[in-house]
């Protein structure tokens, strides 16, 4: 009995063994152990944070520690057995927490049960054991279908990373996110459009940014254009497919459009092909004239105006405005398609020659009083002066006329400088001398000449009475006629002497009779 084992060191072995056998199997049954770094640790706790998928459980938060240079948090993540393909390179994993964001509110449902840690599987690829957790959730995930496009933009507007993708104001995708191109000229805009709506990007789609409200005063009057409730607190895009594009094709995974800025910037380049740049000199102010004006030719809008410059000739000091417009002639119908012919460039420029021949002129024109915005008009204009027209230039001038209205505010400041170089104040004072000396000249002939003209008359008519007298009714004419033929004699010779008198000193009737005349006693 004493050389054989004891039953009771069989229970202890038997315990070890059953103990490591379990542990082989939780070992064998444990996941991957993976390091996700983050910014902060807020909301996790070490032993209590879940890793979820689809709010399913594939493992736990096992520790938290600093990074070496102290500028991220380390957590250490067991995962599942069941989750081994989430140690896949390109897993992404970020923190679900509620967030309120321009795009709304989310991880409301964290605040009773705790923050978690997510996950977004990643194509099947080598494992790893290092990933750098996102600081926000990712809008689309990879299991999402859809399409992934590229947008070019002038300026990111008031777009934001979720911001709405619309297809006709329905909801069709959002903003991922957005970066400046390599050489800073432009916004890289990375949109998704969901399944189904992904089928109705083509080759002749179109996208523009709309906000909330899109209100503008212009040449045309007032315009506002609503869109969903969404952009209007982040901004959004919407797109289309033009019906005259040809032959429209499905777009492909990562094709890249042109974001314009509104919908008629967007339409008006696609529907028409590409528009001829010309330019236009004024000689006039362009105030009121703005980017984006339209040039119309008989209620037909042509193009818009793309640029605004000034043209300096410092021989001549000569300063002239310069108007660049962008045209798409197709706009004024099949006719003048057909004189185009296939699109060739000189039979297109022989055609505006003839035109530029017959009166076809740029005018600035007043488009709305209220906004005082102008627009650039193109009509035909027969009394104009003939211009030289070089139909080989690049790029083409179009020439212009002055409009009506400043061209008869010029006159009228022509005239008003003209009345203020006339010395109206050296012609008063002339006038006033001129009248000073015309009273002088009445009050001599008043003072002189009419006392003697006076005197000689009274003369005249006292012998003219002396006569009637004598030769009245009744009148002893025997014994006076010699009396009345020697008044008459006398009265005859007053006269003669009078006569005399003013013939050879006409002068008197304005100087009057002098006391004593050169030559005379």
């Amino acid at each position: 009995m004493s050389g054989a084992p004891s039953a009771f060191w069989l229970v202890p072995v038997a315990a070890l063994l059953i103990s490591g056998a379990l542990l082989i199997r939780t070992g064998m049954q444990r996941g991957p152990r993976i390091t996700i770094s983050f910014t902060t640790a807020e909301s996790l706790e070490a032993g209590k944070t879940r890793v979820r998928y689809r709010d399913v459980e594939i493992g736990r938060l096992k520790d938290l520690h600093l990074s070496t240079d102290r500028t991220h948090v380390l957590a250490d993540v067991q995962l599942d057995d069941s989750a081994k393909q989430f140690a896949a390179c390109g897993t992404r994993y970020w923190v679900v927490r509620p967030r309120i964001g321009m795009t709304g509110i989310s991880g409301l449902s964290t605040a009773i049960s705790g923050a978690y840690i997510a996950a977004d599987t990643a194509p099947a690829s080598r494992a790893c054991k290092a990933f750098v957790g996102l600081e926000a959730p990712p809008f689309v995930t990879r299991d999402r279908k859809g399409k992934r496009f590229v947008l070019h933009a002038d300026s990111l507007g008031s777009l934001t990373a979720g911001s709405p993708l619309l297809f006709r104001r329905v909801q069709a995708g959002q903003v991922l996110g957005y970066a400046l191109s390599a050489d800073g000229a432009e916004v890289d805009v990375d949109v998704f459009v969901n399944a189904p709506y992904d089928q109705y990007v083509t080759s002749g789609t179109v996208w523009w940014q709309a906000s909330g409200i899109d209100m503008s005063f212009g040449s045309d009057g007032f315009r506002l254009d609503t869109q969903s409730v969404a952009s209007l607190l982040s901004g959004g895009i919407a797109f289309d497919t033009l019906k005259r594009a040809p032959a429209p094709r499905p777009a492909p995974e990562g094709a890249s459009f042109v974001l314009a800025t509104d919908r008629t910037q967007a339409t008006q380049g696609a529907a028409d092909g590409t528009a001829a740049r010309v330019f236009m000199r004024f000689e006039q102010s362009l105030r009121g004239l703005s980017i984006g004006a339209p040039v119309d030719f008989h209620g037909v809008e042509l193009g818009r105006v793309a640029a605004i410059d000034v043209d300096f000739d410092p021989a001549t000091g000569r300063i002239d405005m310069i108007a660049a417009l962008d045209l798409y002639p197709t706009r004024l119908g099949r006719r003048y398609r057909q004189a185009l012919g296939n699109g060739d460039s000189a039979a297109g420029r022989n055609l505006l020659h003839r035109l530029i021949a017959n009166g076809l002129r740029g005018q600035l024109r007043m488009g709305s009083v209220l906004t005082g915005q102008r627009y650039v008009a193109l009509d035909f204009f027969p009394r104009a002066p003939k211009v030289a027209f070089d139909p080989q230039r690049t790029p083409v001038e179009l020439p212009t006329v002055p409009n009506t209205l400043e061209e008869l505010q010029d006159q009228l400041a022509g005239i008003v400088d003209k009345l203020d170089r006339v010395p109206f104040d050296q012609i008063g004072r002339s006038l006033d001398t001129t009248l000073q000396t015309a009273a002088s000249l009445f009050q001599r002939v008043d003072t002189e000449l009419m006392p003697e003209a006076r005197a000689t008359l009274s003369a005249a008519q006292q012998s003219f009475d002396a006569a009637n007298a004598t030769l009245a009714h009744g009148s002893p004419l025997q014994s006076d006629l010699q009396g009345a033929l020697t008044e008459l004699r006398r009265t005859l010779v007053s006269l003669n002497s009078l006569a005399d008198y003013l013939q050879q000193h006409p002068e008197s009737i304005v100087w009057g009779k002098s006391l004593t005349r050169p030559g005379q006693q």
